[in-house]
């Protein structure tokens, strides 16, 4: 989550969120924050509608944290909101995890599934592979040519 959506959250300014994370930076290694490059921010930019540095605006690049780097911001914004947003996003987080293991067990019945139904439409496929292969015999066209005219009229007479 961006240090600006936290800080929203916690009803805090992100000025002070990040403050309070640089003076705990010890309980923040790389896999818990890490700061955006400016590429990932120009795209960000132009993502959220945030403006450029020019015309206000962020000064310095936004951090991320992790699922761990937010639950090390309980320790380091102790306010009763903080406490109560924090296990909120905790339970989403729980959310989000067990959606995905759903999901990927989802994704192997899903691949056993169309393996299964390959096997079996194998036969369907080939049988009507067979079926197309077949030559077709040349279809006679309906009505008369101008010879065939001819040689029908020539019978009558």
């Amino acid at each position: 989550m961006l240090d600006s959506d936290l800080a929203g959250l916690y009803a805090v300014e992100t000025k002070q969120l990040n403050r309070a994370v640089k003076r705990n930076i010890e309980r923040f290694p790389a896999d818990f924050m890490f700061q955006l490059t400016e590429d990932e921010t120009a795209f960000l930019r132009c993502q959220s509608g945030t403006s450029k540095k020019e015309r206000g605006g962020r000064r310095y690049l936004p951090y991320v944290f992790t699922e761990q780097g937010v639950a090390m911001l309980s320790s380091v914004l102790t306010s009763a909101r903080a406490i109560q947003v924090n296990i909120l996003i905790m339970r989403v987080f729980t959310r989000l995890r067990e959606l995905h293991v759903n999901s990927s067990g989802l994704r192997q019945e899903l691949d056993e599934l169309r393996r299964l139904t390959n096997d079996r439409f194998q036969v369907v496929f080939e049988t009507l592979d067979h079926l197309l292969a077949v030559e077709e015999k040349p279809k006679r066209k309906i009505g008369f040519t101008a010879k065939e005219k001819r040689a029908a009229y020539a019978v009558r007479r």
